[in-house]
């Protein structure tokens, strides 16, 4: 790639925004932002961070933007759009190619994506018809203990005695933390048993794939170290953490691919 080349990748998922601007190879600057009522406005506000973050002034000055993301149809200045299981992929490849196992713990869906030595996608399962295990259902849960997201991951790990939580549904399970909580259950034990029953669904769901180290989270939900210490003892592997914010490597495999496709020759903007 032209070493004066600067691409950017922008990932518009179901309840953040971001985006990453690299040239040859190195990241320049990232943003993570709250989704807003449109796609187009969030991928907007992303991309203006993450420029600002880069020190550019105008989109103007980028060769080539690849959209991801539920949003990526919808990314008005994109010079084109691809899955963002390939982007996820990618990213976590770049990050580590010793990286085989991805699991991504997006807003409204999480994805077990097995990686080749090549870096290429070779299987994956997706869970995208109920909202378990991912950033939704975690929020339902803290907003019903009334504690944050933060609070939900640290207290699960002073928990010795994990409650159950045998209800994959949200609805369901958010009426069973409230009969725990009646019943004078400790707030830490719920949150393991949280943690614990979104583990147990992500390591089937890995195990769907055929489970294959390293493994490594991506997602907001990889920020839940109790989720991610249920992760490890359900899988009985260590869990390898990412080299950055793990909500930007959709936009960081974008941001590869916009790199790529401009040092094949597809054109500067």
């Amino acid at each position: 790639m032209d070493d004066t080349a600067v691409v950017a990748g922008c990932d518009v998922g179901s309840t953040t925004g971001k985006a990453l601007i690299m040239r040859d190879g190195e990241v320049l600057g990232y943003s993570i932002v709250p989704c807003a009522v449109r796609p187009e406005t969030t991928a907007e506000i992303s991309l203006a961070g993450a420029l600002a973050e880069a020190g550019f002034s105008s989109r103007e000055e980028l060769a080539y933007i690849v959209g991801t993301g539920y949003g990526r149809v919808r990314i008005p200045f994109a010079s084109e759009n691809v899955s963002e299981i390939t982007c996820h992929g990618l990213g976590a490849f770049h990050l580590d190619p010793a990286d085989r196992t991805l699991v991504d713990i997006g807003g409204q869906d999480c994805k077990v994506i097995k990686i080749s030595p090549k870096g290429k996608v070779v299987d994956f399962a997706m869970n995208d018809k109920c909202a378990a295990g991912t950033g939704r259902f975690f929020e339902a849960m803290a907003r019903v203990l009334e504690i944050s997201l933060h609070d939900l991951s640290e207290l699960s790990l002073q928990s010795s005695n994990p409650a159950q939580i045998t209800s994959q549904c949200s609805v369901f399970a958010e009426s069973e933390v409230i009969t725990l909580l009646n019943e004078g259950v400790e707030v830490s034990d719920i949150a393991a048993g949280i943690n614990e029953a979104i583990a147990a669904r992500l390591a089937s769901m890995v195990r769907k794939v055929g489970l294959e180290e390293q493994v490594t989270v991506s997602g907001g939900g990889a920020k839940n170290r109790g989720l991610i210490a249920a992760l490890e003892n359900k899988l009985g592997v260590k869990v390898k953490p990412l080299a950055m914010d793990p909500q930007v490597i959709g936009a960081l495999g974008a941001a590869l691919i916009a790199g790529r496709r401009f040092a094949e020759g597809a054109g500067a903007r």
